[in-house]
């Protein structure tokens, strides 16, 4: 009981950290990354849940993410609906896509499934640079509209307009996506997910419709990755094709590696820390990202469970460490 409740003290701090930050002024630079890296949390944390919580290896996590962009580019600027109408629509519309996409690629497994769902990523691409139309083609897509202001009775209303309107816009969604994923991890069905995970064969054999969970499962994450895409093109306010690009799909998974696969801190933590490091060694020159992967390689063999597991590790040795220290004090001096 000490242990839950020390963890949630813990959280609760982060999160009054995070709801005070912008009262120490921060440069518009810095908001912009911790906007930024709040929309690679959420679609991380979708991510998650159909790669580290069940076990399938989605690569078109990039190309979801850049439907639900584009969507809501497309039903602001030209079909003039509020965001606040677009944004669900737009994550509902992924969640939908993810379903269509998702009965015949779920069928196979392992790599085939890998291979088929970087196919449809790939398709999206060519589909967003082409689609001139639609998509604006590679000229991009242009004049996305800020959020509406939300009105509030005797104070005014609310106006996205500052980053720090929209820092705590994303906060509130980073914060819900990871509500729902507890509540779905630490579930019946979160136990399922779990099970396909660790041995599909034995889950099917104890009753599990193992097909019907990984669509569910699938549609869930391909649900937060158009949110976080919903919210990308609204920070931005233009879209180019890139966003569908199969390179952000290997970003994510960056992120969620590093952060810790499996664990509901660990995509928060990869998303946040890798974006800044990458930042930093923009200084250094053309020589970044190579140094940026060998910290990727130290990082991998040396936290195999990621920043999170690697966290938790050191945290429970420490306990130990002075656990021990202390018993044999005790023991030392009744002898």
């Amino acid at each position: 009981m000490h242990e839950y409740l020390r963890k949630k003290w813990f959280y609760f701090l982060l999160l009054l950290l995070a709801l005070v930050f912008p009262l120490f002024g921060p440069s518009r630079l810095i908001f912009t990354m911790l906007i930024l890296s709040g929309i690679w949390s959420i679609a991380t944390l979708g991510l998650n849940l159909i790669l580290g919580y069940t076990g399938q290896a989605s690569l078109a996590h990039g190309a979801f993410f850049g439907i639900g962009a584009y969507a809501v580019g497309i039903m602001t600027t030209r079909l003039g609906l509020s965001f606040w109408i677009a944004l669900p629509l737009a994550s509902f519309l992924c969640a939908a896509i993810g379903f269509l996409i998702g009965l015949p690629t779920l069928r196979t497994k392992g790599a085939y499934f890998a291979i088929s769902t970087l196919a449809f990523g790939i398709i999206v691409f060519i589909i967003a640079g082409n689609w001139s139309d639609l998509t604006g083609g590679h000229m991009g897509l242009p004049a996305i509209p800020r959020p509406n202001p939300i009105p509030l009775p005797l104070a005014g209303e609310i106006s996205f307009t500052s980053p720090a309107a929209r820092y705590y816009l994303v906060l509130f969604f980073l914060l819900l996506t990871l509500w729902v994923m507890h509540r779905v991890v630490f579930s019946l069905q979160g136990y399922s997910f779990m099970a396909i995970r660790n041995n599909e064969n034995l889950a099917e054999a104890v009753g599990i419709n193992t097909f019907r969970n990984k669509l569910l499962s699938f549609m869930v994450a391909n649900f937060f990755a158009g949110l976080a895409g919903g919210l990308y093109a609204m920070q931005l306010g233009a879209l180019s094709p890139f966003i569908t690009h199969h390179v952000l799909t290997f970003n994510l998974i960056i992120y969620l590696i590093l952060g810790g696969v499996a664990t509901l801190a660990g995509p928060i933590i990869g998303a946040i820390t890798v974006p800044f490091i990458v930042d930093a060694l923009f200084a250094i020159g053309p020589y970044r990202m190579v140094i940026f992967g060998v910290l990727l390689i130290v990082s991998i063999i040396y936290f195999p469970r990621g920043l999170m597991g690697g966290l938790t590790s050191l945290w429970n040795r420490t306990a130990d460490y002075y656990r021990h220290r202390k018993d044999g004090v005790r023991h030392a001096a009744e002898s």
